[in-house]
Parts: structure tokens; sequence; C-alpha cells
């Protein structure tokens, strides 16, 4: 079972505005959605019009104003993973609380307040959640910042709690260290106390990844050059612990650099699914592989909002820092731009698709 934790929040939430109707009565029957019809190239991303979603039991309905750009995006408008189509893209959304289904009844949320979801298809003026898979956006926190740190910020620190569960001292490397999930990793990480030997690509971004907790940066990924800074700092014991995203790429170098007794956390195909391997790869160093996805770690509606407070918590205290660094405009050329500027790597940070203002 996962750890409870038991976080203390230090800041208001955002004020409850205990409406005494459930729905709003400006709700149209009709929204535009970014979707495909097909898995493929970015050029299969349409934006349509749809019906809004009926709420069935246990749900509620948020009018989107920003989404998050997620690497999973990609992957399931490619085709690496299966989807039912048509398919509406988008894992998280910050907006407004305008319906919620008369089953709900020990909802904290009332219809008008601002909220975040992890949710699948939120590229979409409006979205149903699950009522236990909202959380109150707290006050201090702009709703762009709540869409932009959920899924990337909430994958981090599950990771920092589950699967490598990270102590004092520990020495690990975070690959693409500059990226979302890689900020996240390095800011948390080092806030715990671990001591983080970051990967980039770019001078630039190895300079974002120290000033966001990395104390060791390698560039460009040189043959060798990981391998020696990881002996260094470790004298020759290796890392305790490897935060890989990028997949393919970076997926040989790793048993190079793992410490007996070590775990190898492979949470992302950036340049490609990781090559299988043998079990028997494992007995040189009693070493540990797990393949992480944020929905088991928040599966139920209290491991989802322990993380949550936990992560804004985190955010109020600044030991978590967002930097959005492109705000995609909601149209299927905005869209397919951000996959286009993710996949290439050529972003620091987070990415969002400004779905509606935010009133």
């Amino acid at each position: 079972m996962p750890p409870r934790i038991n976080i203390r929040l230090r800041f208001p939430l955002a004020t409850n505005l205990h409406f005494t109707h459930r729905t709003m009565s400006t709700i149209p029957t009709t929204m535009k959605a970014l979707l495909i019809h097909k898995q493929g190239g970015p050029e299969e991303i349409k934006l349509e019009t749809i019906p809004v979603p009926t709420l069935g039991e246990g749900e509620v309905l948020v009018k989107v104003n920003y989404a998050g750009v997620n690497f999973i995006d990609t992957y399931l408008r490619g085709g690496l993973y299966p989807v039912a189509l048509p398919f509406t893209l988008g894992q998280e959304a910050a907006g407004t609380l305008v319906a919620v289904h008369e089953s709900v009844k020990d909802s904290k949320l009332s219809v008008g307040d601002k909220v975040v979801a992890y949710v699948g298809g939120s590229y979409a003026e409006y979205v149903k959640v699950p009522a236990g898979k909202v959380f109150a956006i707290p006050s201090g926190v702009k709703t762009s910042e709540a869409a932009g740190v959920l899924t990337q910020g909430l994958t981090a620190l599950t990771m920092l709690r589950e699967s490598h569960a990270v102590k004092k001292g520990d020495w690990i490397v975070v690959h693409a260290a500059a990226g979302g999930v890689g900020l996240n990793l390095c800011q948390i990480a080092s806030h715990f106390g671990a001591h983080v030997i970051g990967t980039t690509s770019t001078l630039e971004k190895a300079e974002l990844a120290r000033q966001n907790g990395a104390e060791i940066v390698v560039v460009g990924g040189k043959e060798g050059e990981l391998q020696a800074a990881v002996n260094k700092a470790t004298d020759g014991q290796g890392v305790i612990a490897i935060f890989d995203g990028v997949g393919k790429a970076t997926f040989d170098v790793n048993w190079e650099i793992l410490a007996r007794k070590g775990t190898f956390v492979t949470f992302g195909n950036a340049s490609g699914p990781p090559p299988e391997f043998s079990p028997l790869k494992l007995v040189k160093g009693n070493w540990k592989i797990t393949r992480p996805t944020l929905n088991n770690f928040i599966f139920t509606p209290e491991e989802f909002h322990t993380y949550a407070a936990e992560l804004f918590q985190l955010m109020h205290d600044k030991h978590v820092r967002l930097l959005i660094s492109h705000v995609a405009p909601f149209t299927a050329e905005g869209l397919v731009e951000a996959h286009a500027l993710l996949t290439g790597r050529q972003t620091v940070g987070k990415l969002v698709v400004e779905v509606s203002k935010d009133e």
C-alpha cells in the first residue's frame, strides 16, 4: 500500500462559494474539442464541435480555462498506447466547477469554485471528472499554474515517494533535467536532501537545472562523460536511483552508473521506448527496475488528495517552482506546434493550452 502522508496545509484553500444550485444556467449543449479520429502524426489533430459531456454518477463538470501539455499526449496521439477513437487529447485541466451530479454528496467543493482536475479529454471547453479527482486551487495559485503543475508535479512527487523513496544524502541521476518532470524532480529531490546529477541537451538547459537543484549537470550526452561525473561524485559507487523519462537513448548508459542495490525508474519514452531485456541483467548489482504510471499512485480519491495537498504545499513554500515556457492557443495549429516543440526537445519547463479566458 502507498505510504500515508499527513499533510497539514499552512495556506488558505480557495474559498468555497456554497451556491445553492448544483448547475450553472449558462452551460451550452455543444463545445469545441481537440481530438483525433486516427492515431498518427500531429496532422491528425482536429478542432471539432462535439456535445458537452453528460454527467454520470459521482461526476462533476469543469469549464476549462487551461490544460497542460504532456509527453503522454504525443504517445496517445501517435499510437504508442492504444485508445478508443475518436479520442479527445489532454490529461489535466484547471478552470471553474460548473455542475455537480446529484449523487455527489460529500464533496467540499461547490459550483463556482476554481479547481484543478486530473482527467483525460481536457483539451475541450468542458470536461467531466470523477469527483474524487478534482482539487480546489489554493489562493495565490493562478489557474494556469495549477493546470501546469498537476500532472508533472504529481509524477515527480509520487516517484520520489514510492518508486524510490529518496533520502537525505542519496546520489541520484535525473535525465532531461530541464524538462517539466525533470525540473520538478530536481526541485523536490534536492528539498528532500538528495544530491542530483542532471543531464541536459544544451548549456542553457544545464543552467536552468542547476538553478532548480541539480548539483552537477552533464550536457550533450558524450560517451563516457556521465559515467565519469557519477564516478567522481560517488567515489565509484554509482547512484542509488536513476529517473529516466528519455527512454531508448539513455537506457544502456544507466546500467553503467547504477549503484549496488540501486533502482532504475523508467517513466517516459521521449527518444522511443526502451528495448526489451532479460531479468538476468539485474543480477549484477541486485538492481531493481520499475515502470511507474501516475494513475496507479493516485488511483483512489484519498491518494489523489493526499499527494495534491503535498504538491501545492511544496509550491506554496517555493520548493516547487513552475516555469511555463509556452502558452498555446486553443486551435489545431496551436497544439501541433506545442507537440513539435515538446518532441523536438526545444522546450524547458511546462507547456499549456489556453482553452478559454480565466474569469
